[in-house]
């Protein structure tokens, strides 16, 4: 049974995962079964410092509702594939941690009792409590939501102390660093500063729910081995968006 840290900083995260992430380093298509392991190996050592854990995964790597390969479909239709999408995607994720001994549980937006629980609430606090890593999949099981806006809600829902968003970079600047070597890094925003300067963090609809109920965010490299352990720590990493 993991042992609760005397410097614990936060008891129970969400993790946002894009879709894209899974890729890992080369691939467009698909999931990146070696960066998985990574990632479940990341998460095993955060839960063993006694933090309770959920995620919520995109799909960006199979179908995004919004893409130049969802062009002329119908909003909803596609919306809906993407939510499928990130069915597979939490599956994988799932097996990926208890490939490494993290016992998890699936909870989907829409019901599909064979492969996964449907989101209950409580059933999800439940599961956290017992020391499982809870998985949400399917947005929120509507169409024009993101995972962003479904992050922000399920940590709500589930009294999550903040949001990890994680990404291919260390945090948060004020232009694409990787196409512009000048780029500044903020170690700290507010959600105001984020809406009024177009920052691409998380989509308008989730950074209003986090600052109306005062949720804060931190966006970290999710490629820098131990980047999880420290923030569970309450090591300054990222970009943290606060009041």
């Amino acid at each position: 049974m993991p042992t609760a840290h005397k410097r614990l900083a936060y008891k129970r995260i969400l993790i946002k995962l894009s879709g894209e992430a899974l890729l890992g380093k080369d691939r467009t298509f698909g999931i990146d079964r070696a960066f998985l392991e990574y990632l479940a190996r990341e998460i095993k050592d955060v839960r063993a410092l006694g933090t309770e854990v959920a995620a919520v995964v995109g799909g960006g790597n199979i179908f995004r509702g919004v893409s130049d390969s969802a062009h002329g479909m119908d909003r909803v239709s596609a919306d809906h594939m993407g939510m499928l999408a990130t069915v597979i995607n939490a599956l994988a994720l799932q097996d990926a941690l208890e490939r490494v001994g993290v016992f998890t549980r699936v909870l989907s937006a829409i019901e599909m009792r064979e492969v996964a629980e449907p989101f209950i609430r409580r059933r999800a606090i439940r599961h956290m409590e017992k020391g499982r890593v809870a998985i949400f999949a399917a947005g929120i099981g509507n169409p024009y939501f993101s995972t962003d806006t479904a992050a922000a809600l399920r940590a709500m829902e589930v009294k999550a102390d903040i949001i990890l968003k994680a990404t291919k970079v260390d945090g948060i600047y004020d232009a694409d660093p990787v196409k512009n070597p000048k780029a500044r890094k903020f170690d700290r925003l507010t959600y105001l500063d984020v809406l009024k300067k177009g920052l691409k963090v998380m989509d308008a609809t989730a950074i209003s729910l986090c600052m109306d109920n005062g949720l804060p965010i931190i966006v970290y490299d999710l490629k820098r081995k131990g980047n999880l352990r420290r923030i569970a720590l309450g090591e300054k990493v990222g970009t943290l968006v606060k009041e």
